[in-house]
């Protein structure tokens, strides 16, 4: 009997532990984290022994959804600089010196920002990374700003959405949410 009330009351201090601990933790992000790289997958592909090109660059950024709100213009204001997502702004890091618009942007981190208007959007490299949304960006910190056409699309894209897809000498780095997609051409 008293093995039970032992085996009872240990069962019970564990419970209570692990109840302790799972209360510090975190709850789920509203807009989750992601990631994208160039070449697509390249982590799956060096596990696998499948690169066929160097790794080139990777971008992070958070997915909010559109749930129902008018985005472009309202949410996300026309000629004010947004920093591409939700929470942290959009950092993208390059793993080798690239070109975007004529210019050589070296290998390193940087936080990517938009300057979104209704048929362009101007893409901010800054050098400052490790930032909460655009509370404080530094314009005298910007590395390049590219202007990009705007497309529309038909279908919404609910979740804000971003890719590098392979382009001659290089890629795009495609950005869409809702019914608004970018392109950002970077040559290697």
């Amino acid at each position: 009997m008293k093995k039970n009330i032992c085996l009872l009351l240990l069962l019970q201090l564990i419970f209570f532990s692990l109840l302790a601990q799972k209360s510090n933790l975190p709850a789920v992000d509203k807009s989750p984290m992601d990631m994208a790289y160039y070449p697509h997958h390249y982590p799956s592909l060096k596990l696998q022994n499948k690169v066929t090109e160097p790794l080139a660059a990777r971008i992070i950024y958070s997915r909010p959804q559109i749930k129902g709100r008018e985005i472009f213009g309202t949410l996300v204001k026309y000629g004010e600089v947004w920093r591409l997502g939700a929470n942290e702004a959009t950092e993208i890091q390059f793993f080798r010196n690239v070109i975007i618009n004529g210019k050589m942007i070296h290998k390193g981190r940087y936080t990517l920002y938009a300057l979104v208007n209704q048929d362009n959007w101007t893409m901010i490299l800054n050098r400052e990374t490790d930032i909460w949304g655009a509370f404080k960006y530094d314009a005298a910190k910007d590395v390049i700003r590219v202007s990009v056409p705007v497309q529309h699309t038909d279908e919404p894209v609910e979740y804000l959405s971003m890719l590098f897809e392979k382009a001659a000498g290089g890629c795009n780095l495609v950005i869409a949410w809702d019914k608004v997609q970018v392109a950002m051409p970077i040559t290697f």
